[in-house]
């Protein structure tokens, strides 16, 4: 008789996609953890092909995420176009990993979620934001930022190796 081996499980993946202008303390919160449920996590920039430059400024993006989460080698960043599903799909995502701050959010994540299942049969996991995050958003520190507040609350500490 043959002794067989178990087959190892293939790695849970999670594509964490978003502009993050800028990749906030929120952001962190959800990708790390996010890295209680999937083996991986690769945060996704998009580029909004509408905007001049864009890429520039995700690639500017890409580069501080990478220093948020140096050292740890179950993140991923990369910038992508196009469509969220088509990225999931070339990283081998096994689902879309998104954050819910509000029921606001709830509506619009769970409707992103319905399409992108009927696109490419990819399943959606939201992880609630943390009450002390909830009011933290990308729009909010831009803006504090643009009247010379300090914004350093709202934004992740790189880690060093």
């Amino acid at each position: 008789m043959t002794k067989t081996s178990p087959s190892k499980p293939e790695a849970r993946v999670a594509l964490f996609a978003g502009s993050f202008r800028p990749f906030t303390t929120g952001h962190e919160s959800i990708v790390v953890r996010g890295l209680d449920i999937f083996d991986r996590i690769v945060v996704g920039v998009g580029v909004n092909s509408a905007k001049p430059d864009d890429r520039c400024h995700a690639e500017d993006a890409a580069e501080a995420i990478r220093r948020v989460f140096a050292g740890e080698d179950r993140v991923d960043v990369m910038v992508y176009d196009g469509l969220t599903v088509d990225a999931a799909d070339a990283v081998g995502a096994t689902a879309l990993l998104r954050g819910v701050r509000s029921t606001r959010d709830f509506d619009y994540e769970r409707d992103l979620a319905d399409v992108n299942r009927q696109l490419s049969g990819i399943e959606t996991v939201l992880l609630y934001s943390l009450p002390e995050l909830a009011a933290v958003s990308s729009s909010i520190v831009r803006e504090l930022a643009s009247y010379g507040r300090d914004v350093s609350a709202f934004l992740p500490q790189p880690r060093t190796k």
